[in-house]
């Protein structure tokens, strides 16, 4: 059922008001299911010796005529035990009125481009990687050149500790203005 419960009538508590509809409308289901027709339509039964008519048929022929029956007979139990359900389901594969059209099509499509790829794995590349490799070792010797400061020794630096001053005792902390206590 839907998110949003609208029932017919003002109430306090939705949530049950919709267990109680649902209880009532299944309750009903069930009854209706279970009634009895009241008149009876079913007409006359045929009288047997009517019913069967029994003819002397050949042995083979009767067989077929029996296995015949049977296999309707089972076809009709499935219609009548299936409650209704329709096999609509079609078991057929789906063919396009152009699927011919549509192969030419992608055979020429795969041709094209083999052609390109052949023709992109055939050509030498124009980057000549010695060059480039140079140009930024050149590169890299001007920055170096130009820089104030040179580049490689940032790693090479060690932080020195200070020594306490001879004025003050080991394990005792400076005061000073610019540095505030912890």
């Amino acid at each position: 059922m839907h998110r949003s419960y609208q029932p017919l009538k003002p109430v306090t508590n939705r949530y049950l008001q919709q267990r109680w509809d649902l209880n009532q409308y299944e309750h009903h289901r069930r009854k209706v299911s279970s009634t009895l027709p009241v008149v009876d339509n079913k007409g006359m039964r045929t009288p047997a010796p009517i019913q069967l008519k029994l003819k002397k048929l050949p042995d083979d022929r009767r067989l077929i005529i029996d296995r015949d029956n049977w296999l309707l007979a089972s076809k009709l139990a499935n219609i009548v035990c299936s409650e209704g359900l329709v096999d609509h389901r079609n078991q057929y594969s789906p063919r396009s009125l152009n699927g011919h059209q549509r192969r030419e099509e992608l055979l020429l499509l795969g041709r094209q481009n083999l052609a390109i790829y052949r023709r992109i794995t055939c050509r030498q590349s124009e980057y000549r990687r010695q060059l480039l490799w140079d140009d930024w070792e050149r590169t890299q010797r001007r920055r170096d050149d130009i820089s104030q400061h040179p580049r490689g020794l940032a790693g090479t630096q060690r932080k020195v500790k200070f020594a306490a001053t001879p004025t003050e005792k080991p394990g005792t902390q400076r005061n000073s203005s610019k540095c505030p206590q912890r």
